[in-house]
């Protein structure tokens, strides 16, 4: 079987274009660019003129994909605010805009995630025993990326 032909660009304004395209799709941190840049085989002059005629153009800006990003995994994923953090970082996302972003989580709707998703697990752990079903749990939501204090109080509140 034939592997994909990788695209090679070695014109500035062509790779501009095809990123504005790329950014234009959905929103996409500086790091995300930046490799798929160099993807196409730009040289690294080339990889930052394009990434700062891109913010220029505000088809990238980090603090929109941020708050892109925390709304989507958490609307969609029912993710945490540490796994969405760490989902940031590795996408090299400055500390000041996580925060930033992290607080547009409305702290009543992440409440009733959390207790949903321990609701929802609830009726799938099939364990007798009261410890080792609320440590499944516990651990659950944690895997999901929710503080320990928070998981301990939902878990305290309920009859789960």
């Amino acid at each position: 079987m034939d592997e994909p032909k990788k695209i090679k660009i070695s014109n500035p304004e062509v790779a501009l274009a095809k990123a504005e395209h790329f950014c234009a799709y959905q929103e996409r941190s500086q790091q995300e660019v930046r490799d798929k840049l160099y993807e196409w085989g730009l040289w690294p002059d080339a990889v930052e003129q394009t990434i700062g005629r891109l913010i220029e153009g505000n088809f990238l800006n980090e603090d929109r994909f941020a708050k892109a990003y925390v709304k989507g995994k958490f609307n969609q994923k029912a993710w945490g605010r540490i796994k969405i953090k760490q989902g940031l970082k590795l996408k090299r996302v400055p500390d000041v805009l996580i925060k930033k972003a992290l607080l547009t989580i409305d702290p009543d709707d992440y409440m009733a995630a959390l207790t949903r998703l321990l609701e929802k697990k609830a009726t799938a752990v099939n364990e007798k025993n009261e410890f080792k079903r609320r440590y499944k749990l516990q651990q659950y939501a944690m895997s999901r990326g929710y503080e320990a204090d928070l998981i301990a109080e939902v878990l305290k509140n309920s009859d789960l």
